[in-house]
Formats: C-alpha cells, sequence, structure tokens
C-alpha cells in the first residue's frame, strides 16, 4: 500500500471524530425553542379557512389585522397546548385577543368539545385539518404562537407554551411594545 494512502486511512477516522464532535458540540450551545422564522416583519401568509364552529364562515388573513393580537397553533393531540390552555384563558380574560388555529386535529368535533370542556379563549377559531394554513406561517408543530401588529405584520415566534413565566419575562413586553405601537 502506498505510504500516502496509509496515512489518509489512518488518520481519516479521526478527522471524522473531530467534525462530528464539533458539529454536536455546536448544537449544544443553541435554544432549542428558538426556531427562526422568515416571516419575522412580514405581512402574515395568504390564507383560506373555515371557522372551526361553523364551516360555513370563511376567513382569510385580512382576519389577523386591526389590532395587535397572538395567533395560537393548537390541537387536541398536543399535550403541551392542553397545559398552556389555561393560562390562555387567562391572558383572554385580561382582554388579551388571541385567534386561536386548530392545527391537523383528528376531527373538527373532537376540538369543539375540547374547547367547551376546557373554555374557549380563542376571539376567532380558524379550522386547519390539513395544516395547509399552518404551513404558510412555517409551524413547526404545537403550540406556536405568533405576536401579530395591528397592520397584519408578524412580529415575533414563541415555540412552546404560553405561560405564566415567559409571559411576564418575555412575551408580555413583546405585546405591550405592541400595544404601544398601535396608538
Amino acid at each position: 500500500m502506498n505510504k500516502n494512502l496509509r496515512w489518509i486511512v489512518l488518520f481519516a477516522p479521526l478527522v471524522l471524530f473531530i467534525a462530528l464532535a464539533a458539529f454536536l458540540l455546536k448544537g449544544l450551545g443553541s435554544d432549542p425553542t428558538k426556531l427562526d422564522s422568515a416571516l419575522i416583519n412580514e405581512p402574515v401568509p395568504a390564507f383560506k379557512t373555515v371557522d372551526l364552529y361553523d364551516t360555513s364562515i370563511a376567513y382569510d388573513e385580512s382576519v389577523l389585522k386591526g389590532e395587535p393580537m397572538l395567533l395560537n397553533v393548537w390541537a387536541t393531540w398536543c399535550p403541551t397546548c392542553r397545559a398552556e390552555h389555561e393560562f390562555l384563558n387567562q391572558l383572554a380574560s385580561e382582554g388579551i385577543p388571541i385567534v386561536g388555529l386548530n392545527y391537523k386535529d383528528d376531527s373538527r368535533e373532537k376540538a369543539v368539545n375540547w374547547l367547551n370542556t376546557l373554555g374557549d379563549p380563542y376571539t376567532i377559531n380558524l379550522f386547519d385539518p390539513e395544516g395547509n394554513v399552518a404551513f404558510e406561517f412555517g409551524v413547526y408543530g404545537a403550540p406556536e404562537t405568533y405576536f401579530i401588529d395591528e397592520e397584519g405584520v408578524i412580529r415575533y415566534r414563541h415555540v412552546g407554551d404560553v405561560n405564566a413565566r415567559n409571559w411576564q419575562s418575555t412575551l408580555k413586553p413583546i405585546y405591550e411594545q405592541l400595544k404601544r405601537e398601535a396608538q
């Protein structure tokens, strides 16, 4: 065997190991809840869908204009959505407008029953059984919450549940800033 080839064969596993270790170490320092979105500071994407309760009512992206609001992506099959639901009810009772996007649920009836049982924090309930609307927003999974300004521009994306801790520390200041800018 050629002497140069022997050195390559001997050191190739070491080089591959170092490259793999560097890749994995880079991942250790990243925040798994921080998912970049190309839609930040862009208008909400165009969509058409129906109301969860009454499928004869159609909605498009214009429903996400007029005042700062949250768009919450949820599903009955999502345990984290259930965990955040009580807090969303609290936010709604404080007057914070939240539009719900029911994402790839098992059935419309199951989703309606879920809201009837746990309370409905949403001013409007968008029904997205195939996930087409969520796809336009770049949703990775439920729950995700988008902060949308009065002009219908996405200003922030939160992946994971909305709870008292992250609301107070991060999300409430973002929402309050959107409210101030709308005045």
